[in-house]
């Protein structure tokens, strides 16, 4: 049987505002890290790759190319902004479900503890 994996992120404030969707995540990764290095990495041509990251092009950034480019510059800001955008709303709300729980729990083992009898001591 394989076990759940659970994992906490701490996602950037202001991710899905700054960005109007992953491609512009992707370029502004390239052109801070520089085109011609990026590429290069990529074994992508940089007019290529220019073209890939332009909202008019014929060429588009496919998945494949998203990969390359993480695995290549070890950015992983494509994918926390995927997240904020798609799973941030449910996941702040599932984590403020869990922390309520957990306070709800200690506060009933609280009193528990209070309304138990409490055992005369022996002497």
């Amino acid at each position: 049987m394989s076990q759940a994996l659970q994992m906490t992120l701490d996602l950037e404030p202001g991710l899905i505002e700054r960005y109007r969707n992953v491609r512009d995540v992707v370029a502004s990764g390239v052109y801070q890290r520089g085109l011609k290095r990026v590429a290069g990495d990529m074994d992508i041509a940089p007019g290529n790759l220019s073209c890939m990251l332009n909202d008019d092009s014929q060429r588009k950034l496919g998945t494949d190319d998203l990969e390359r480019y993480m695995q290549t510059q070890g950015d992983l800001q494509p994918i926390y902004y995927l997240i904020a955008r798609y799973l941030g709303d449910q996941a702040a709300a599932q984590g403020a479900v869990m922390n309520r729980v957990e306070t709800l729990l200690s506060e009933v083992a609280a009193l528990v503890g209070q309304a138990s009898p409490k055992k005369p001591s022996r002497k």
